[in-house]
């Protein structure tokens, strides 16, 4: 993977998520390249061979919260702060530590195991809070379809550490794949370690999205039998799978007593 500079750009943005005003993306490109991820349209370089940083990060980020009073900042929206490359470039560490003297909190979102590297810093600030995102049950279908993140399993485990740590945890139960994502069981597993969980189906924007390509080409390939369903139930507004799936997660909801938001 070549990691580069990117031009110079804002790094502090204005963040669309609820009760958050502004987010971070510490790079610039992904390379999860997981093949449904819905910023992939918006793709400068090729992620599976490149992504890139920001030069000065710390100075420069510096600059830009002195305009801002302290809050929580969001990191995580459009590339994950803990990809592979952060393990020896730190630039999600050197932001984080910047925040944290400066007064401000974060509330991140990964696929990754890393962040528990940084909780030294997560439990130095107020009201931090670390969600992981999960799709797939088993280790042979995730692999197809974001090959270059880490098992659920040990995105389970890395919560767990969060959560024992004292630092509030989330999760983003997305996307949810017709016939491929076993939602009821991946709740009942995330339930132990995550202290609210928001669950979203697979969705894109049009059929001529890369992603839903991209998609569309694995379920070919490997689950043939399921495009026809997914592919109807993806673009049909309304679906009567996602009333019936939302159904049955209010039932572990309530059941459970669990902080569950369901968008599906």
């Amino acid at each position: 993977m070549q990691v580069t500079l990117c031009e110079d750009r804002p790094i502090l943005t204005p963040c669309s998520l609820e009760g958050i005003n502004y987010q971070v993306d510490t790079y610039v490109g992904c390379e999860h390249y997981c093949y449904y991820c819905y910023v992939l349209p918006q793709a400068e370089t090729d992620w599976s061979k490149e992504v890139q940083m920001h030069a000065d990060i710390i100075e420069r980020l510096g600059r830009q919260l002195e305009s801002i009073p302290p809050q929580t900042i969001y990191l995580g929206y459009h590339s994950d702060p803990y990809q592979p490359c952060e393990a020896y470039c730190l630039q999600t560490r050197k932001v984080l530590e910047l925040l944290q003297q400066r007064g401000f909190s974060a509330t991140i979102l990964t696929k990754s195991d890393l962040v528990v590297r940084d909780l030294d810093i997560l439990q130095a600030m107020e009201r931090a809070a670390v969600s992981v995102s999960v799709a797939f049950n088993d280790d042979h279908t995730y692999r197809l379809f974001e090959a270059k993140t880490i098992e659920t399993s040990r995105r389970i485990e890395g919560l767990r550490q969060v959560k024992a740590a004292g630092v509030k945890t989330g999760s983003l139960l997305c996307p949810i794949i017709p016939g491929v994502t076993d939602a009821p069981a991946l709740l009942e597993r995330l339930i132990p370690v995550a202290d609210e969980i928001w669950v979203y189906g697979l969705s894109f924007s049009a059929q001529s999205d890369q992603s839903w390509q991209n998609t569309r080409d694995i379920i070919r390939r490997h689950f043939p039998e399921l495009l026809e369903q997914v592919e109807q139930v993806v673009f049909t507004k309304g679906h009567s799978y996602w009333s019936d799936l939302a159904k049955n997660l209010e039932i572990i909801k309530e059941k459970q007593n669990m902080n569950v938001h369901v968008y599906v």
